[in-house]
């Protein structure tokens, strides 16, 4: 596991291969460990780097500001990368976003699977079925909290638990219980945002963009997918994958991996 100081921060990450740069970014309830599947497959033909954002996974969390698209740029001059393509899942879709707004001559391309937005408001649909699904959780109770957000994310409302592989159920667990944990001290630490936020900028991504979710993922996430497509002038969406929820990467790899080799070449 090679570290790398980043903006004062010692950021943990994975590298495989050579060829044009790409950075895998994962998702706010995961680690870099969710992009297993992606490492090797991708760096038969490139430059692979699968990140632990600040305070994630194995990376530090310093007292001082930071912003996470400020990081992105700060590996990829740690690691002589001029440019990169970008490849986000969920939050690291959110990330992704905003560095390619906040450094457009930086990013070369984005591939966004399941992607959040910063700025985007939540419906109440959203919130409706948290309830309906896992109900009131006790935010303190990291175990309960972490086997609720992925029965919501992961399982997806178009699932049931037993419809999921246990094994995939327990990692994901194992990382987002993990990821609450980094959740509750970034809590304390002053987080720079993308000002203005990325929902009102879509039209300024000027770079190729692959969007993709999975047919199990709650129903704001393919909101957002339709609005990216419609919005970024070079951005393509894929056909949902069935029998998917939120961590399509991990889920399916092989189905990303195809995607991701084409998209990318």
């Amino acid at each position: 596991m090679p570290n790398i100081d980043v903006n004062g921060a010692t950021l943990a990450y994975d590298e495989a291969g050579v060829g044009s740069p790409v950075v895998l970014l994962h998702a706010g309830i995961a680690d870099r460990r969710m992009w297993r599947g992606q490492l090797a497959a991708l760096a038969a033909r490139h430059r692979v780097v699968a990140l632990d954002l600040r305070g994630y996974g194995e990376s530090d969390l310093p007292s001082t500001p930071f912003a996470h698209h400020d990081d992105v740029v700060g590996l990829l001059d740690a690691l002589g990368i001029e440019r990169a393509a970008l490849v986000g899942c969920s939050f690291g879709g959110s990330v992704a976003i905003d560095t390619a707004l906040a450094h457009p001559d930086r990013v070369t391309a984005l591939a966004l699977f399941g992607t959040a937005v910063s700025g985007y408001e939540w419906s109440a649909e959203t919130s409706d079925l948290w309830d309906s699904l896992v109900g009131d959780v006790p935010a303190e109770d990291l175990d309960a909290m972490a086997a609720a957000e992925v029965r919501f994310w992961v399982v997806g409302p178009g699932r049931e638990p037993a419809d999921v592989d246990p094994d995939l159920v327990a990692f994901a667990q194992q990382m987002d219980r993990r990821a609450l944990a980094a959740e509750a001290a970034l809590g304390d630490v002053i987080t720079g945002e993308l000002d203005p936020p990325a929902v009102g900028r879509l039209g300024e991504l000027r770079m190729p963009v692959l969007v993709q979710v999975g047919a199990a993922d709650v129903p704001d996430i393919g909101r957002l997918a339709a609005k990216i497509t419609a919005e970024a002038p070079a951005a393509t969406r894929l056909p949902d994958v069935p029998d998917a929820g939120h961590l399509l990467p991990l889920e399916h790899p092989d189905r990303v991996n195809e995607a991701l080799l084409d998209f990318l070449a």
